[in-house]
């Protein structure tokens, strides 16, 4: 009898050994796929849509039923929700009666009925997912009506700017990572809370007036700038950081770590992380957005004060808050000769009130956000500067795809935008995908 039941624990915890090693799936190998039946993702109202989501598992075997939840969202109000096998093709079905966008979202479930996560991952981040997309007439999308005030508003912030001359704290040399190419921590006076600080590349033995000049702006994060990867031996290029923190504090080996621990945290208003307390933007004038735009048009007025600069091509980049302080930029210096704004954070912030899809991760609105909206601002950038958003991600909730398409239609310069298909705000896929990419010359008087 005792040997009868030791071959059966014995057998008992072969086969859960055998079964939890079988159920180990790499993810590493999964390859999650999404696109629409059409060669693009752009649709007609009333024009019936279909998603094809597929995962492929890499070749792997099985132990037990994957599942893929689904939800399908519109700018309608409309969601459908659905539970499907994962080894077969999902197809989802979905029709918009306005301009708008559509949104299908998936996971994967394991036979436990859990999420499968990368080992790496953590939360939400870290589940395999797929989130991507469809337009419905969205070249008809527009926004709410700009403040009234809205250019005396700005003319306020330029006079404020010539309050305060432009003068360099320090312009430091610091170890470049790149030969040929000289590096300087710089700090510039501005009005406001912080002057602007980066780090400014210049190739060595650049004669005066040789030279175009980027300025690069930083997405949303309080980490210590560090010398940027985006050196060039045919530019000047000048990365400053959000916030207008010492650099050379910061980097202090002794008391840097401390000094920008409480600099982070003086950022920060009645307990929400900069820019996010809805007291504080309820004065534009004071809004952390104002300090921030203030740099963002010093830092432009250093780089065209350098001797290195060709007085022709001034160029602006950057991602997500980056891509803000982008068009930011382009629209309040008119020396910008071209923008690279890549999924730009804030556009349309007052989607939800007019019956957006609302951001996953977004600022609480309240009106006196329209002041730094590149939806408005988009008109006040002149036909002398080329915008072209980098990427604008179809699965992207942090930055609605609604929102960059109304910022991308109130554009009136030569203007290009791409969008990816199955892209988040930081995932862009690496397999073959729908790439989308519409362009329009200057917009005729």
């Amino acid at each position: 009898m005792q040997k009868t039941f030791l071959r059966i624990t014995l057998f008992w915890l072969l086969s859960c050994v055998l079964a939890t090693l079988a159920a180990e799936l790499d993810v590493d190998k999964l390859v999650f796929k999404g696109g629409t039946t059409k060669e693009h993702p752009f649709y007609t109202i009333y024009e019936p849509i279909e998603f094809v989501l597929e995962m492929d598992f890499g070749g792997q075997e099985l132990d037990g039923d994957y599942t893929l939840d689904w939800t399908c969202s519109g700018d309608d109000g409309s969601v459908q929700k659905g539970q499907a096998p994962a080894t077969e093709p999902l197809h989802v079905h979905a029709v918009l009666d306005r301009p708008g966008f559509v949104h299908v979202h998936a996971l994967l479930r394991g036979p436990d009925g859990k999420a499968v996560v990368n080992a790496n991952g953590v939360g939400e981040a870290g589940k395999v997912t797929f989130d991507g997309g469809a337009g419905v007439d969205v070249e008809q999308l527009q926004g709410i009506p700009e403040p009234p005030d809205f250019d005396a508003f700005w003319w306020r912030q330029f006079a404020k700017l010539e309050e305060v001359p432009l003068s360099v704290n320090y312009m430091t040399e610091v170890t470049s990572p790149v030969e040929g190419v000289k590096v300087y921590a710089v700090s510039v006076a501005c009005p406001g809370p912080a002057p602007v600080t980066g780090y400014l590349a210049v190739p060595e033995g650049a004669a005066e007036k040789s030279l175009p000049a980027i300025v690069r702006f930083q997405g949303y994060s309080t980490n210590l700038q560090e010398v940027s990867r985006w050196l060039s031996r045919t530019a000047v290029i000048f990365e400053i950081n959000a916030h207008g923190y010492d650099l050379l504090k910061a980097h202090d080996p002794e008391s840097g770590r401390q000094y920008h621990r409480e600099y982070v945290e003086a950022l920060k208003s009645n307990g929400y992380n900069y820019a996010f307390d809805p007291a504080q933007n309820q004065n534009p004038e004071t809004a952390y957005f104002n300090g921030m735009a203030l740099r963002v048009l010093r830092a432009l007025q250093f780089v065209k004060s350098l001797p290195e600069w060709n007085g022709k091509t001034l160029e602006a980049r950057g991602g997500s808050q980056g891509g803000l302080q982008t068009i930011w930029a382009a629209s309040l210096d008119h020396d910008v000769t071209s923008a690279f704004p890549e999924v730009p954070w804030c556009c349309a912030v007052s989607g939800k009130t007019f019956g957006r899809l609302a951001p996953s991760w977004g600022i609480p609105y309240v009106k006196e956000l329209n002041y730094y909206d590149p939806i408005h601002l988009a008109k006040r950038i002149p036909k002398s500067c080329a915008v072209n958003v980098v990427r604008a991600g179809l699965g992207d909730y942090t930055c609605p795809p609604s929102g960059i398409a109304i910022f991308y239609n109130n554009l009136e310069c030569p203007k290009e935008i791409t969008w990816v298909q199955g892209s988040t705000h930081g995932f862009v896929p690496t397999y073959d995908c729908q790439r989308t990419t519409f362009a329009a010359p200057a917009r005729e008087d």
